[in-house]
């Protein structure tokens, strides 16, 4: 589906338009592309007195190949791929200052679809309930930065754990390798925690997920099918299941990328023991499982029979229940699996027409928190992403007033890619990102809705 607003908007008569009437202003966004270098400039290095993690993230980055800056040799104006603070040394209110003084000479100077990404520590593990205070506050400032730069600059605010966890500093590279690349283009405001846990650099970063057996649920069309694709590219072996109907799509998609394809209702009762017997015999393993496959079947509440409910209800949510009881119990998720649950921002917000669908897509929200501190025992993590507007057909039959609102009411102002959402459910599945559970990662662009 094409944005066409998006489009006159890049045109010299669209660029006066917008100006001279102060109309949204939807940038063009930097997504990933292999070997595309992780930021488009420099990144300037900053810390608060008694940061923790600024020496081990400046050794990640040279490593990474991101050109550093010293904010105490850079000029006002020097442009800038992105900037990055330590913030785990801020222990009171007051020393919430040293990110104004930080922030503000370079605010203006950060290139078009640079990053703003500011590092802490987990109230709930501070020492004091001062320290606690002051880094609970750095949400309100990421959250407004992305909001506030425009030309798709995007903030994000990292929780970090013991950097003397190997897992934790593991996983602390790969989400900055995440956060700073075209791969986020679309995410923007959050908040990512970063635990302790099983985590395995890839050899080869390009390929996160060399080796990996990748299942992925509504795999044959939209966002289902970019994820295969992603996925593919990543080094994943993916299995892409759907139901029958959709059977020729499935096939088209899976043929493409070199994937097992499997045609499956699973609702029906056996289905999470078919599935299971498939995978075992097949692959011996699922060390990823995605649980992408979603339906709508919209009416207000009072208008809603129950059939439209229960549908709804079983396929967004009691399936995955089932599938992830079945294979856990049968050991087919393996030490250092994951499991990915797609959400929506619906499940956080809510929305008119949608109880059925925001309820099953809250419940996904509650399956993560819940299973993570269980899971974390056996060396599996379990996350979820919420999509907001999304350029798929089924946004393309929403109404041309709601479609249009829906793509400007956030901070990017336009709608996301089936491939921001795919992007960000393959970093959370990568090997390297086994310290980051239990989060519930928003690809909406910063959405207005349920902020």
């Amino acid at each position: 589906m094409t944005d066409r607003y998006a489009s006159f908007v890049q045109s010299g008569v669209g660029r006066a338009l917008v100006k001279r009437l102060g109309l949204p202003d939807p940038p063009q966004l930097r997504r990933h592309r292999p070997g595309d270098p992780l930021v488009p400039g420099p990144v300037l290095l900053g810390a608060a007195a008694g940061g923790r993690i600024a020496g081990p993230v400046g050794k990640l980055l040279t490593a990474a190949g991101v050109e550093l800056r010293d904010p105490a040799d850079v000029a006002a104006g020097t442009r800038l791929g992105a900037l990055v603070y330590d913030a785990t040394g801020v222990t009171d209110s007051t020393a919430l200052r040293q990110l104004y003084d930080y922030l503000h000479p370079h605010a203006r100077s950060v290139l078009p679809s640079g990053r703003v990404i500011v590092l802490g520590t987990a109230p709930a593990e501070c020492a004091t309930p001062r320290e606690a205070t002051a880094q609970r506050a750095l949400e309100g400032l990421t959250r407004s930065i992305g909001k506030e730069f425009g030309r798709g600059v995007t903030a994000h605010l990292v929780y970090v754990s013991d950097t003397g966890d190997p897992g934790t500093a593991t996983s602390l590279e790969a989400t900055l390798r995440f956060l700073l690349s075209g791969r986020s283009a679309y995410v923007s405001g959050q908040v990512v925690r970063v635990g302790t846990g099983q985590a395995e650099p890839p050899a080869d970063w390009d390929r996160p997920l060399d080796g990996q057996v990748v299942l992925v649920t509504g795999a044959a069309r939209g966002i289902g099918a970019a994820l295969a694709r992603v996925l593919a590219r990543d080094g994943a072996q993916v299995v892409a299941l759907d139901i029958p109907a959709a059977g020729d799509e499935l096939a088209a998609v899976a043929n493409k990328i070199g994937a097992t394809a499997v045609q499956l209702d699973l609702t029906a009762p056996d289905a999470p023991t078919r599935l299971a017997d498939h995978l075992s015999a097949r692959h011996g393993r699922a060390d990823v499982v995605v649980h992408n496959a979603g339906i709508t079947r919209d009416r207000t509440l009072g208008r809603m029979d129950v059939d439209r409910w229960d549908q709804v209800l079983d396929v967004n949510l009691s399936s995955q229940e089932r599938i992830n009881d079945v294979l856990l119990e049968r050991g087919l998720i393996p030490a250092g699996g994951r499991i990915v649950s797609v959400s929506s921002i619906a499940g956080i917000a809510g929305n008119r027409g949608q109880t059925n669908y925001a309820t099953s897509k809250a419940g996904v929200i509650g399956l993560v928190e819940s299973l993570a501190p269980t899971l974390r025992e056996r060396g599996i993590s379990v996350n979820a992403v919420a999509p907001g507007f999304v350029e798929t057909r089924l946004t393309a039959r929403v109404p041309l007033v709601l479609r249009e609102a829906g793509r400007r009411m956030n901070s990017l102002a336009q709608g996301g890619l089936p491939v921001d959402v795919a992007e960000t459910i393959s970093w959370l599945a990568w090997p390297a990102t086994g310290a980051v559970s239990g989060n519930v990662v928003r690809v909406c662009g910063q959405s207005l809705l349920g902020a």
